[in-house]
């Protein structure tokens, strides 16, 4: 019996298997506890120690009972003790085939996260500058349907944990109301619904971001509602692409991530797949753009147009302008300046998912002249356009 049971779960050594060992983030993480507990069980099976598989599975399942993976594996561990098992899930066919297929997608997830964990000194390509009031960023990679969460040291970025997600029924890269894909590019959280005031579908909570931004929003792209959210009571987890376009997390995952959230400020990057670099490549890209936003800093204040301008690239567009509008604006205001001092605070930098050198710039803006006094939270996009960096968006944010 046991050389049958040992052939028949090799499909969740293959699934499952001891890598989520390495998957052990910092203790507090409901992930790392989960992901421990079924590393056990997986490695019991490896050792062909079936009763101690099922023991591990099922202290698992005392402790996360709505963790409906764990469910499953405990259910074809018993059956195995009557027959081989031959596919991933031997439940009765009255169980919908696409639920079972859901948590094997969950599984395959789980254990592609771990394989794919960057060494310690790998940073999020995305994270070139946080403000001093950004006290983390979460950079979500839909490829493995992972959240990562970093603590801003210095202005770096520097790994804290990491959680399973759920995100949209149809992928990424969302253009449409009802489209149920989850958008890529750079938002932050905007506000933070309690339970009280949610339906249970939503769980512990929810954390709304700013989409469309100001990008989407040049770019057409349509709808709302994309939240960071629980799951109802019943359900621990949910499979990777089951949601209408929000990032959904487990309800204890969500009330740690949200512990560290702040609203207006939390950055929230979403991609495809994360591109990890070092910190010394980091630098660079980080200088060189910090060196044409004073650039363009100190020729505005030098009032002399053609400097100015020359940052601006022809595809730039402001809320209300396009490039020959806001020329001709910046004309006629600067005809009327006999001085400038503008006064950059509390930069951040971001590099947008999937748009190659396309960096977004946010800074507090203090400006006076002669004639105006004002300060403002501005948001900039910032494209590489023949090797140098240009601005094609400009606004408040």
């Amino acid at each position: 019996m046991r050389s049958r049971l040992r052939a028949s779960v090799l499909l969740y050594a293959l699934l499952l298997s001891a890598s989520f060992a390495a998957s052990a983030v910092q203790a507090g993480s409901t992930d790392a506890e989960l992901e421990r507990g079924l590393s056990g069980v997986i490695a019991a099976i490896e050792a062909n120690q079936t009763e101690l598989a099922l023991q591990r599975v099922e202290a698992l399942i005392a402790n996360h009972p709505n963790f409906r993976l764990a469910h499953l594996i405990c259910g074809d561990l018993l059956l195995a003790r009557a027959r081989p098992l031959r596919t991933f899930g031997n439940v009765a066919k009255t169980v919908p085939r696409e639920k079972v297929e859901g948590l094997r997608e969950e599984a395959l997830a789980r254990l592609r996260a771990a394989r794919a964990r960057p060494a310690t000194d790998r940073l999020p390509r995305y994270v070139l500058q946080l403000n001093t009031e950004q006290k983390h960023a979460i950079v979500v990679d839909s490829g493995l349907s992972r959240l990562y969460l970093f603590e801003n040291v210095d202005g770096r970025p520097r790994f804290e944990a990491d959680y399973y997600v759920t995100l949209g029924k149809r992928g990424v890269e969302k253009t449409r109301e009802g489209d149920q894909k989850t958008p890529l590019g750079v938002y932050r959280v905007v506000a933070t619904l309690p339970r009280q005031k949610l339906s249970d579908f939503y769980g512990s909570g929810a954390f709304p971001l700013n989409y469309p931004n100001a990008w989407d929003k040049l770019m057409g792209r349509k709808g709302h509602g994309i939240w960071l959210h629980g799951t109802p009571p019943d359900t621990y987890s949910r499979p990777p692409r089951s949601s209408d376009g929000c990032i959904v997390l487990s309800n204890p995952d969500l009330e740690s991530v949200g512990r560290y959230l702040q609203i207006g400020l939390t950055p929230v990057i979403i991609t495809d797949r994360i591109e990890w670099s070092d910190a010394a490549a980091l630098d660079r890209e980080r200088g060189a753009l910090a060196r044409a936003v004073e650039a363009w800093r100190a020729d505005w204040e030098s009032r002399s147009m053609e400097r100015y301008l020359s940052h601006y690239s022809q595809r730039f567009h402001s809320q209300s302008q396009d490039y020959s509008a806001w020329v001709k604006h910046k004309r006629k205001i600067n005809a009327l300046k006999s001085w400038i001092k503008v006064r950059l605070t509390d930069i951040a930098m971001f590099r947008y998912p999937r748009e190659g050198d396309f960096v977004v710039v946010s800074f507090d803006q203090n400006y006076r002249s002669n004639n105006l006094s004002n300060t403002l939270h501005k948001v900039q996009y910032w494209a590489k356009e023949n090797g140098g960096w240009k601005i094609i968006y400009e606004g408040a944010a």
